[in-house]
């Protein structure tokens, strides 16, 4: 029988951290690999001195996961983020306001590898939720994963993240990001009250933009994703033209009135040069959980032969379920778990992985 991540999180509940909260329940646990009958994972405190408190822990996880049937060698290596700031504080930086001038075309950002832009034509079509869930699903194949929410007016990922706290500005000018389910979190909703509009011009979103990519500290990452907002409009032209962006993803669902919406998406993104890495069809078609029987609410396979007419790569079918709303609602991405959705994004993500872009 072959070994389970989730045999291996469910042994890895028993295991207590010092302050009697299981690692899991912790977020502590990172990367786990499968390779045959060997297991590798990581705990990663949040800094240095609980790290050397988890040695104990450390030793009781290997024997734990190394009582599971078919498992012979176990490895779990303690790491920490770094030392802990005396004394968070909230931000006294002011997020918003006229971009820096920039010289030079489109900027590579400092320790991350790719940046995969999450867009859509048209709003509704569940683009951030696939953001959310495609970050969970690429932090479950071991990738250091960050997500941005882009989305000024409708900031949505601290809901759907679970996250809502104020991240801390140690200087003033740099800005710590938050971290939850083994992804590295920023979004201008931490910035700002829940009830609060943001009632900003152009220039504003772009200046919160630029903050929001400088002056956050991304650290070493293999991906980061940015939640887009809908249309074709500052944001993304500001993304696409001062910073190095690896590809997009375009979400749509398969109805004829997304898929308009969805064309200028991809025109848009072409016309600033960034690849299109290949489109999603969200909400592809629902099933019964009493009865089983599968329903295409919005119809079904628009966007594949959309990306064929469009020439583009075709990346999946994610399937509507009640599930995804209570678990966005819930702060724990619906990829965390298990089920048709959260094994679409596994999908997804190993594609993603395997083509060189996660």
């Amino acid at each position: 029988m072959p070994i389970d991540r989730s045999d291996i999180l469910d042994r890895l509940k028993s295991v207590l951290a010092p302050d009697g909260v299981d690692l899991v329940s912790r977020d502590m646990v990172r990367a786990v690999q499968i390779d045959g009958q060997t297991v590798r994972f990581v705990i990663e405190a949040p800094d240095a001195d609980q790290a050397r408190q988890l040695e104990g822990a450390r030793a009781e996880a290997e024997a734990a996961v190394r009582a599971l049937p078919g498992v012979e060698v176990v490895s779990a290596v303690l790491t920490a983020h770094g030392p802990a700031p005396a004394a968070p504080k909230p931000p006294s930086l002011k997020i918003g306001g006229h971009p820096a001038p920039q010289q030079g075309g489109p900027q590579k950002l400092s320790g991350v590898d790719r940046i995969i832009a999450i867009g859509s034509g048209k709003g509704g079509v569940g683009k951030s939720t696939v953001a959310s869930n495609l970050a969970v699903a690429l932090a479950a194949e071991g990738r250091r994963v960050g997500l941005l929410d882009a989305d000024i007016y409708g900031p949505s990922q601290p809901k759907m993240m679970g996250v809502m706290k104020r991240p801390a500005s140690p200087d003033g000018k740099t800005i710590i990001p938050l971290q939850a389910h083994g992804v590295t979190l920023m979004s201008i909703g931490f910035m700002v009250a829940p009830e609060k509009a943001v009632v900003w011009r152009g220039p504003m979103l772009m200046g919160a933009l630029q903050q929001m990519l400088g002056q956050v500290q991304w650290g070493e990452l293999d991906v980061l994703l940015i939640d887009l907002p809908p249309g074709t409009g500052d944001v993304q032209l500001t993304l696409c033209q001062r910073t190095e962006v690896t590809g997009a993803i375009i979400v749509s669902t398969p109805q004829d009135v997304a898929l308009l919406d969805a064309r200028k998406a991809v025109d848009m993104f072409k016309t600033l040069n960034t690849p299109i890495l290949g489109l999603i069809e969200n909400m592809s078609s629902y099933v019964c959980p009493n009865c089983g029987h599968e329903e295409h609410l919005f119809g079904h396979g628009g966007v594949r032969a959309e990306a064929g007419q469009m020439g583009v790569p075709f990346l999946g079918e994610i399937p509507l379920s009640l599930d995804v709303r209570l678990a966005g609602d819930a702060g724990a991405p619906v990829a965390l778990g298990e089920g048709p959705v959260a094994e679409a994004y596994s999908q997804l993500a190993k594609r993603l992985v395997g083509g060189g872009m996660g």
